[in-house]
């Protein structure tokens, strides 16, 4: 959707985030590093707590960064609409995650008045190697 203008940038996502979730801890949140038309780029810095027996990221550390990046992407397009919600997140892990800090890179798939689809990939060694991806939808508040 390459139509798609964000409203907000970089640093307006993040500042949205911080206020949208005053009590997370700053050293583990997800930062968001690129605003594009139609996608975000976001990453949490790594931190043992997300390993699983195995010495994998756990599904619901990726499962997280997925959830937030797609947020991230639709207040980028939408602007400060902190009641848009989750209203459905379907993962498929595709390998391992290594452990490292982990990436997500947020694409829109639909942006309609009442919802908005994303797709999500993630990983940790890099793009070209995905340890997960997602469709999450979004429902928007009404105006």
């Amino acid at each position: 959707m390459a139509d798609l203008q964000p409203v907000l940038d970089v640093d307006g996502v993040n500042a949205v985030l911080r206020r949208a979730f005053p009590s997370a801890r700053p050293e583990a949140f997800p930062t968001v590093l690129e605003v594009a038309p139609g996608r975000v780029r976001v990453m949490t810095p790594y931190s043992e707590a997300y390993l699983r027996p195995g010495g994998v990221v756990s599904g619901p550390a990726l499962m997280s960064l997925a959830d937030t990046a797609a947020y991230a992407l639709v207040l980028a397009h939408v602007g400060e609409q902190l009641m848009a919600v989750t209203s459905s997140l379907t993962m498929n892990f595709l390998r391992g995650a290594k452990p490292g800090d982990l990436q997500a890179e947020a694409q829109m798939l639909r942006l309609g008045r009442r919802n908005a689809v994303c797709d999500v990939r993630l990983w940790t060694e890099g793009p070209d190697r995905l340890a997960a991806q997602a469709t999450v939808t979004y429902a928007l508040p009404l105006p």
